[in-house]
């Protein structure tokens, strides 16, 4: 995977993110949705960052970027909202990618 394409994978988690979390305010949450999407979409926007100037923590950040997403995920996957299916689907895919950078 490319830079480019981890970036643009990293920046569409972010703004799925800050959908859910959106969607989600004032809504009753069982576990850490929204809280997660918070995190999520910061590291996910850290990490487009870091990949985009090609600096020395591009890997830290791809693997912080992927824990993060990955914590996003188990969260809102369990909620039968379409923004949480939405943000886990794009969770996961964005973990992924990061995980593949880190490589």
């Amino acid at each position: 995977m490319k830079n480019a394409d981890c970036i643009q994978t990293c920046l569409e988690c972010a703004a799925d993110c800050d959908h859910c979390l959106a969607k989600m305010a004032g809504m009753e949450s069982s576990n850490d949705c929204p809280a997660c999407c918070i995190d999520c979409a910061a590291a996910c926007r850290a990490c487009a960052t870091l990949l985009a100037s090609e600096g020395p923590f591009s890997r830290e950040a791809c693997e912080l970027c992927a824990k993060a997403c990955e914590r996003c995920a188990e969260n809102c996957e369990q909620h039968d909202h379409e923004h949480c299916k939405t943000c886990a689907d794009s969770s996961r895919r964005c973990a992924e990618a990061c995980r593949a950078m880190a490589a």
